[in-house]
């Protein structure tokens, strides 16, 4: 094994990934003065692939009832999207309803926020939920929705254009992207000469990319590079959009989500949506997720693993189900074009904790070189600036011992893993689906925009 160089300002950093966390960490690192910092992606930035390529997503800052660990990541991620000048404007804390219709659904939520009465309040009816929201938005029915109101530390952040102002922010401080379809993709990591130790990735295009260090955090992808022994699930949620008219755009445009764990949600158009006047509210299902499986050779025997499949369409029952919601919450909005649908893609790990560690090499020992920052869970996005600081910290040998141990390579956790697990999810079915078996002829692909 090569002597490993020890972590200086300038040493040569590459990051696979230039999504929602890869961004956040070559900022946070630009942040620490690391000057040699180098980002691949095979895709344009925004990718498309990137789940955080989005127009918005949920935040909630932490109560005390969450495991440590969690409360411990969203306490740093909060306090960078409340405070730091790149993300701060892009948050809007206006509320979060949580809400349920069915029993189970509204089992969890009750529980939940009555342990929490300093920070949910009832909403007891339907003109309860009404009164959350200007006249003439929530018209609905509401039939079977109980709930209730979370009025500070929740709310929204506009996703793609946070994810351009990072970008931006880490490139001025001395980060370099190449995103590209040849330049950028990840052909192989490259190792050692004595095959072991990670020295950097090999591109599409045939150029070798040495690194002192590398980072990846691929996101559902990431599978593809490593073996993470059965750690990630790539798992897909289903989103689209409804478009709204310049004159309402308005009353649209600082709205509490509205949640419920079994049915969806919706979400407010960014600032520069209305602007522009093409404002849209994004709208998504509720449901524990869909996988997409392979049969893969092992030895002797044919294994199904899960990966992940790009697609500008989401399963018939989804578009339904998406419809359903508007009818009950905002039926003037039902009848109009559902654009933009799409499958976005995220990582589950089985216990919905990070995966933030230095993974085995081929010789069982522990990389020196290489970290991984993986399985998002659904939850990677509000917590992708608390990821940059977590990572940083581990490269400099610096992260808590008690989250080091928390977010560490666990594979145990993943013996006999069951792909189908719902992992506490509501909603749709039931139960997860393996888009593999829904036929040509149930996708939904909408309109263009």
């Amino acid at each position: 094994m090569a002597s490993i160089k020890p972590l200086e300002n300038n040493s040569s950093i590459l990051i696979i990934g230039a999504g929602t966390w890869g961004t956040s960490i070559a900022y946070r690192l630009t942040k620490r003065g690391y000057t040699n910092i180098k980002v691949l992606d095979s895709n344009t930035f925004p990718s498309s692939l990137s789940a955080g390529n989005d127009l918005n997503k949920i935040l909630e800052e932490p109560t005390s009832p969450p495991p440590r660990t969690r409360n411990t990541i969203e306490t740093l991620a909060s306090e960078v999207w409340r405070t730091d000048p790149v993300y701060q404007p892009h948050y809007h804390p206006t509320g979060f309803i949580y809400a349920a219709v069915g029993d189970a659904g509204w089992a969890k939520v009750k529980a939940a926020a009555e342990a929490q009465p300093d920070v949910y309040a009832p909403l007891e009816d339907a003109e309860a939920f009404r009164q959350t929201m200007p006249h003439g938005v929530l018209t609905g029915d509401l039939t079977g929705w109980r709930g209730f109101i979370r009025r500070a530390g929740a709310g929204w952040v506009e996703a793609r254009d946070v994810l351009l102002d990072v970008y931006a922010a880490a490139a001025e401080g001395g980060a370099t992207f190449v995103c590209d379809p040849e330049a950028g993709r990840i052909a192989e990591l490259l190792y050692d000469e004595g095959d072991d130790e990670v020295v950097g990735a090999k591109t599409a295009d045939g150029e070798t990319h040495r690194a002192d260090f590398t980072i990846l955090t691929a996101g559902a992808g990431a599978s593809a590079l490593v073996d993470f022994e059965n750690q990630l699930r790539p798992t897909a949620w289903t989103l689209a959009h409804v478009p709204l008219t310049a004159a309402e755009a308005p009353a649209y445009a600082e709205l509490p989500v509205l949640f419920a764990v079994d049915e969806g949600f919706f979400l407010s158009p960014p600032k520069s949506a209305i602007a522009a006047g093409d404002a849209e509210l994004k709208i998504c299902d509720e449901h524990p997720g869909y996988i997409h499986l392979v049969s893969e050779e092992d030895g002797d025997k044919k294994e199904k693993q899960p990966v992940p499949i790009p697609r500008a369409a989401i399963p018939g029952v989804s578009a339904a189900n998406m419809h359903k919601l508007l009818q009950a919450t905002v039926p003037q909005l039902a009848d109009r074009d559902v654009l933009w649908p799409r499958l976005c893609w995220d990582a589950d790990s089985p216990d919905r904790l990070f995966l933030i560690a230095r993974p085995p090499s081929r010789d069982s020992a522990q990389q020196q070189r290489l970290l991984v920052a993986a399985g998002g869970s659904g939850n990677g996005f509000m917590n992708s600036p608390a990821v940059g600081i977590l990572v940083a910290d581990l490269l400099e040998d610096r992260l808590e011992e008690r989250m080091a141990k928390s977010l560490r390579w666990r594979p145990e956790t993943a013996a006999d893993r069951d792909w189908f697990d719902t992992q506490g999810r509501f909603g749709g079915s039931g139960k997860v689906v393996d888009l593999s078996e829904i036929p040509d002829g149930d996708w939904f692909e909408g309109p263009a925009r």
